[in-house]
């Protein structure tokens, strides 16, 4: 416990537990939109299962830490005429992961848009099991457990004791999660504006883990590198997008 007595341990620990809790808001916003498909009397056993395997696949990850880094090696080179690329382990499973994010979101606007979500809102509860709703929650869990491990190993290179502080952060930012997915959930599902609004942000995501998977991929399209696209300008459109919604919301009420 020697470790919890100095100063950086707790500045590295507060600073990665901030930034594992701003990582997990997009896994929040992709939980409480599936289990919003299920009755009210599983939603929130869904939303805490979901959670407790985002923690669990977290902490797996950081103890095979060092497999993690050696996936960036390439395990397949493929180079054209007009495309060049290097995909790795990391690079599959972020292009993979944001494939199905455009995928389910741009499914659920489909629906939302069309009116399925309010002629067949009965049917759809029936046919939409806690178990389904386990396994997609499973399937993008892995994906941002896979970016937030690999957050929390930039963050923690160099440090004493990195691994303890990376669990520690891991563990204290999902049980703080757990207690604000379900109002969040609520919230999300009761103003349609707002869920359509978090579904564009997951469309959003998903195109930034695709861009970010060619980034470490090295892929060149006619001789043009794919940089990455830089977080902080996709949570600041997000940032911005909800204090527009938020002043919109107050006028609706007056």
């Amino acid at each position: 416990m020697e470790l919890f007595t100095q100063l950086d341990t707790w500045i590295a620990l507060t600073t990665l537990t901030f930034l594992e809790i701003v990582l997990g808001i997009d896994n929040i916003i992709f939980i409480s939109i599936t289990t919003g498909k299920l009755p009210k009397e599983q939603q929130k056993k869904a939303t805490n299962i979901g959670l407790l395997l985002a923690m669990l696949f977290r902490v797996i990850l950081l103890l095979g830490v060092s497999y993690l880094i050696a996936m960036k090696h390439s395990i397949l080179d493929i180079e054209t005429s007009w495309i060049t690329t290097h995909i790795s382990g990391q690079s599959l499973i972020l292009f993979v992961g944001g494939l199905f994010l455009l995928y389910k979101s741009t499914r659920e606007i489909h629906h939302i848009v069309e009116g399925h979500e309010e002629n067949t809102s009965a049917t759809h509860k029936v046919t939409t099991t806690l178990s389904k709703a386990i396994v997609q929650i499973v399937l993008i869990d892995l994906v941002f457990s896979f970016d937030s491990v690999l957050t929390a190993v930039g963050m923690t290179n160099g440090v004493d004791g990195a691994l303890v502080i990376m669990i520690t952060a891991v563990v204290i930012s999902m049980l703080i999660m757990m207690l604000f997915a379900n109002p969040v959930g609520k919230f999300v599902n009761k103003h349609p504006t707002i869920q359509m609004l978090a579904l564009s942000f997951l469309i959003l995501i998903g195109f930034m883990l695709i861009t970010e998977g060619a980034h470490l991929a090295h892929t060149k399209i006619f001789n043009q590198a794919i940089g990455a696209i830089p977080k902080g300008y996709l949570y600041f459109a997000i940032a911005f997008s909800l204090g527009v919604e938020a002043l919109n919301m107050k006028i609706r009420k007056k």
